[in-house]
């Protein structure tokens, strides 16, 4: 298993829905984060994007010198830069942490931000956008010179003068369940994320993305997006995940509800309906609690247990066909150090 955590650029806390316990963003504090993960043996780390988030290119560069071996799965949002200017500053970041940068390609769920950022486009005009700045993406890296003239991107004699020190480019990781995100994600990336359902729908989505794949000729790995609470007993772990949500009202989750409604994307809507239609019985399934998802945009769920609970509930994934794990807990400092403490002494990790 490939185990890796989470910066937390937007903030951390001890609980949701809530100001209290709230740590601001500081450089410092993501240094703190960022050399837990380096030396717990985490193979790297997943900075967010989005208008709450600090940026994610800045803030990872600013982290090179003071990491050694971590790797960097940086937010790319097509149609927010050229994809040559884009592939100029992978090649860059690559060769600098010396083949530490992957990828993860956004393409956003919220039409409000969006047009805040200046992207105009429809749920599947930006699939399309991303298709084409993929493949002219990819080409820049495998082709000495690249012209392109598509619906979106206009490229003419693009050239990138410096490659990347991973072959043939860093790799490129995707999430999106709609019909056009499988497809995209089966024609371009190199691996597929999903966020925390039950095993069954995780196992039928990978088979699903497996099959695009394979009629294009290629294969993709896959990883999974949740939330853990380990502690020593059963008992902890289920007060912890209690303790998360203490002050996530019925307020907090109308609003949660409310802003969730204006959103496109058809992954959030899966993780919204676990948490708000289930708030009576947040497990969704045997150690999967989609308490987070009350009072959090993005991944909503969470891997709650001892440590030989969580880690049956990874091997199942595993067997369906994940590999990659991305991780996340509140504080972020802390749950690195317990999950590392407790977890990887039993886990069959790369590290």
């Amino acid at each position: 298993m490939n185990i890796f955590w989470f910066l937390p650029t937007a903030g951390d806390s001890k609980y949701l829905g809530t100001t209290k316990g709230n740590r601001t963003v500081t450089i410092d504090y993501l240094q703190q984060v960022a050399q837990a993960v380096d030396q717990l043996g985490f193979e790297g780390a997943l900075l967010p994007t989005g208008r709450a988030c600090e940026d994610s290119w800045v803030t990872a560069s600013s982290l090179i010198p003071l990491t050694k071996r971590m790797k960097f799965l940086i937010a790319l949002r097509p149609g927010m830069m050229s994809p040559a200017v884009a592939a100029r500053m992978a090649s860059t970041f690559d060769r600098f942490s010396n083949g530490r940068l992957l990828l993860n390609i956004v393409q956003g769920g919220n039409p409000v931000e969006l047009a805040g950022d200046g992207l105009h486009l429809s749920h599947s005009q930006r699939y399309e956008l991303t298709n084409e700045f993929l493949t002219v993406w990819r080409s820049l890296f495998e082709q000495e010179v690249v012209n392109y003239n598509g619906d979106y991107i206009n490229i003419k004699e693009g050239k990138l003068d410096y490659l990347s020190t991973q072959k043939p480019y860093p790799p490129l990781y995707l999430g999106g369940s709609s019909d056009a995100g499988l497809q995209v994600a089966a024609d371009h990336v190199d691996y597929y994320l999903t966020w925390g359902e039950p095993v069954e729908k995780v196992e039928q989505r990978i088979n699903k993305v497996k099959a695009l794949a394979e009629e294009k000729g290629r294969t993709l790995k896959f990883g999974i997006r949740m939330h853990i609470i380990v502690r020593e007993t059963e008992e902890e772990a289920w007060q912890a995940a209690d303790e998360l949500i203490k002050y996530v009202d019925d307020d907090v989750i109308a609003k949660t509800k409310e802003k969730f409604k204006s959103f496109d994307s058809h992954a959030q809507q899966s993780m919204t309906s676990q948490s708000v239609t289930n708030r009576e019985s947040l497990e969704i399934s045997p150690g999967i609690w989609a308490g987070v998802g009350l009072a959090r945009e993005g991944a909503g769920t969470a891997l709650v247990g001892t440590p030989e609970q969580v880690k049956e509930n990874m091997e199942k994934y595993e067997k369906a066909g994940i590999d990659t794990f991305i991780l996340s807990g509140y504080p972020h400092l802390e749950e690195a150090y317990r999950v590392a403490e407790l977890l990887f002494p039993i886990l069959d990790t790369k590290a």
